[in-house]
């Protein structure tokens, strides 16, 4: 598809040019702060990590102000996650009052999260990847109700149901399942638990999520894993013999690939499955490489149904393997002849699934909306469902990867 495809696909669905974040109303958690100044017009010189965050603040009222809603959800975490990551970079102050002001609408002075998307006790892994942030909170501020939310979401994951071999269940609702989303949500968290309050359980418990899920998902033959395991085999979408949903999602390898790269971040060097993740990403970067498309370097949807009917090239699978791919290379763990892969992909999603208004904001389109496994029929993992899930524009799933992966080409 080319830009104005892709663009008329979205208005078709009624979707044209809907900001990624969902903005939900909570009460705030703290006093007010100065907003986030506004932004009147983004250089097209400056590098695309910057460009496009900025390009959030622009159109992104709930980081602008203050007192307006928020969401404590996985695709808020994955955004000021990539906006502390390149905070962390060019020291822009608007970065950090938004990430502050985040902070400081989520979790209250007792350290109580507040927001009606979060429920401890439907022990979703979903609810754990937004606090990753309180570290770098609490580190900056000192206020200890940083501390207090960061020990009870730990503690909600003690509670986390588990197969019979010790693998988190994605979600309550979802008995027996292990979904690939699930491992960026919860391991990197875990990790980085670890090392900030030198418990080292965590560093054991963090691989063994990301190895179980490798072994119950791996395809020997292709080298991509599917999206989600039923550990009883019952599931509509699960595979009788195997347990295993019928298709590779693209979204979903990434979230896993991703969350690889993350967790070797904290892993200790003599960590005894250090060896085994490393073994792991390189398995799956041989496989990214080989479905990657060679006309755009981009990525499908269905990543090895490319020529089918239906498929499409997706920016938020694109961006997370993009990501995984340069930063494996610029943390040692993978060869270099992966950095031109990676090159390649982001030179695709700039060309092909970047779009550029007047005053310089970006759009990011194709990115797939959401895609999951059950409960009923609905969701049933099957090509025609993935293909048929609603794409949007700008939707934060594809930008933050997008500012992660250009990062990683700048270093």
């Amino acid at each position: 598809m080319n830009k104005e495809q892709i663009i008329n696909r979205v208005k078709a669905s009624g979707l044209a040019l809907a900001i990624g974040a969902t903005l939900l109303a909570c009460p705030p958690a703290a006093q007010a702060q100065t907003p986030t100044p506004t932004i009147a017009q983004i250089p097209a010189t400056t590098k695309w990590s910057e460009r496009m965050a900025q390009s959030v603040l622009k159109r992104s009222p709930w980081l602008q102000d203050p007192n307006l809603g928020d969401s404590w959800g996985y695709t808020q975490g994955l955004l000021m996650h990539s906006l502390e990551a390149l905070e962390h970079q060019n020291h822009d102050p608007r970065l950090r009052t938004a990430l502050q002001q985040y902070g400081d609408k989520m979790v209250d002075a007792q350290g109580e999260i507040h927001n009606k998307d979060y429920k401890p006790l439907d022990n979703s892994l979903d609810n754990i990847n937004s606090g990753k942030l309180l570290f770098q909170l609490y580190t900056d501020t000192k206020q200890e109700k940083y501390k207090v939310a960061l020990q009870k979401l730990h503690a909600e994951l003690q509670q986390q149901p588990k197969t019979t071999d010790g693998g988190y269940w994605h979600k309550k609702k979802y008995p027996s399942q292990m979904w690939l989303d699930g491992a960026y949500m919860a391991s990197p968290f875990v990790a980085q638990y670890a090392a900030y309050f030198k418990e080292p359980a965590g560093f054991d418990e963090a691989a063994k999520q990301l190895l179980l899920l490798e072994k119950h998902l791996r395809d020997p033959k292709t080298g991509l894993l599917y999206h989600g395991w039923d550990e009883k085999h019952v599931q509509a979408w699960a595979n009788p013999q195997t347990g295993q949903s019928p298709n590779f999602w693209g979204r979903a390898i990434g979230w896993y690939g991703m969350a690889l790269v993350d967790v070797l971040d904290y892993l200790p060097a003599k960590h005894p499955d250090r060896p085994k993740l490393v073994q792991v990403l390189d398995q799956l970067a041989v496989a990214i490489q080989k479905y990657q498309d060679p006309a755009s370097g981009l990525w499908y949807q269905v990543v090895d149904k490319g020529g089918q009917p239906g498929n499409y090239l997706e920016a938020s699978a694109s961006g997370m393997f993009v990501y995984t791919l340069a930063k494996g290379v610029n943390k040692g763990y993978l060869n270099k002849k992966y950095r031109p892969v990676a090159q390649k992909g982001f030179d695709g999603i700039t060309t092909k699934l970047i779009e550029v208004k007047p005053d310089g904001e970006l759009n990011l389109l194709q990115v797939c909306e959401v895609a999951g496994l059950g409960p009923g029929t609905e969701r049933n993992g099957s090509y025609e469902y993935y293909v048929g899930e609603r794409i949007k524009i700008n939707d934060l799933k594809g930008v933050g990867p997008f500012i992660l992966a250009s990062l990683e080409l700048n270093k």
